[in-house]
């Protein structure tokens, strides 16, 4: 296994020769009105209410680029992380496929290493809290994956996987705190980098527990390409963005975003690449009204399905101005070439009806 000083580009790039039959190259898209609507100034009336009332609003020039991991199988990136570590795992000697791989997961990362696993007849134990949407459940379990149910919290799963390795031997590959998690994932940006013809000024993505994010930092650490951290704002649910500008990680997150993808601390291998190697340039963080307005704006002008999770790099760069102003400062009359990332597009019609009742 590698270990998090040895992941380089040069691993992200092995990794996206290992998993390439396995995964999409997923579209990248743009907009010339989303392109208009962030490269216009936001209304002073628009900033009323929020910490830059009373300022000037700032005027950058954005070019978008999304990379639609919507597209991905089973709908999110996960895929890619998950078939990477199946794969570095077939080639160790120590490794039994018959004992299995077992993770804890209420999202994304159970549905990608279910199939990941099954698509070479490994069994996959998959530990899942109760209060797992139904639709999760299903998609899990249609990938023939076993699974157990656990309270909620982090440790009430990871007690309930580690029960499951004690009886079957099963390999833990966790949801991002792991280098061949890391490394597949940031095989995304390393396509959006090749797809897109002209170099990208950064790239933004979502940041839960950091996996792509760090992965992301790699693919562009020998390019002149920043790299950002979006995350929501929402009781706290801005830990990456809080540890990156206080010199600590924060170790306990406790919110119920919308973005529930996000609602996890940034995991220790990659606090690591994101503070540690000083591979990300800088966090930013948007309220539940921001990410709920970007999607709608995607839904109606782009027609492509997103979850809220995935939305909130482009809400960063549309709402928050401490990010356009910088965009502005460093972008001046040429503006930016921006790479948005859409994590993915696991929702459900009832969830989406949920978040727009009042709207």
């Amino acid at each position: 296994m590698s270990s998090p000083e040895t992941l380089t580009l040069a691993s992200v790039q092995e990794a996206h020769k290992l998993i390439k039959p396995f995964i999409h190259q997923t579209p990248v898209l743009t907009s010339t009105y989303i392109n208009t609507l962030a490269s216009t100034p936001q209304t002073p009336e628009s900033l009323s209410n929020t910490e830059w009332s009373g300022q000037n609003p700032s005027n950058p020039i954005l070019r978008i680029h999304f990379k639609c991991e919507n597209f991905q199988r089973i709908g999110a990136f996960k895929a890619r992380g998950a078939f990477h570590a199946i794969e570095r795992l077939k080639q160790s000697p120590d490794f039994d496929p018959s004992r299995g791989v077992v993770t804890h997961s209420s999202g994304n990362h159970a549905q990608a290493l279910s199939l990941a696993a099954k698509t070479s007849s490994i069994p996959a134990y998959i530990v899942m809290p109760t209060i797992s949407t139904p639709s999760k459940i299903a998609a899990t379990l249609s990938y023939s994956a076993q699974i157990t149910f656990s309270g909620p919290t982090a440790p009430e799963r990871e007690a309930a996987a580690q029960k499951i390795i004690s009886s079957t031997g099963a390999a833990l590959i966790p949801p991002y705190d792991h280098p061949h998690i890391i490394a597949g994932q940031g095989t995304a940006a390393l396509e959006l980098l090749s797809q897109v013809p002209t170099p990208l000024n950064a790239i933004i993505t979502p940041c839960g527990g950091g996996g792509l994010l760090s992965g992301t930092a790699l693919a562009c650490s020998e390019s002149e390409t920043k790299v950002f951290g979006a995350e929501p704002s929402f009781e706290g649910a801005d830990d990456g963005k809080r540890g990156y500008y206080s010199g600590k990680r924060v170790e306990a997150v406790k919110s119920l975003t919308i973005g529930d993808g996000l609602r996890t601390p940034v995991g220790k291998i990659p606090w690591s690449i994101i503070y540690e190697r000083r591979l990300v340039d800088g966090m930013y963080s948007v309220t539940e009204d921001q990410i709920r307005a970007a999607m709608r704006l995607v839904y109606e002008r782009l027609k492509v399905v997103v979850e809220p999770s995935a939305v909130v790099g482009l809400a960063v760069a549309l709402y928050n101005e401490d990010f356009r102003k910088m965009v502005e400062q460093e972008g001046g009359e040429e503006g930016w070439d921006l790479g948005v990332v859409f994590s993915g597009g696991n929702v459900s019609l009832a969830a989406l009806g949920e978040l727009f009742k009042d709207q």
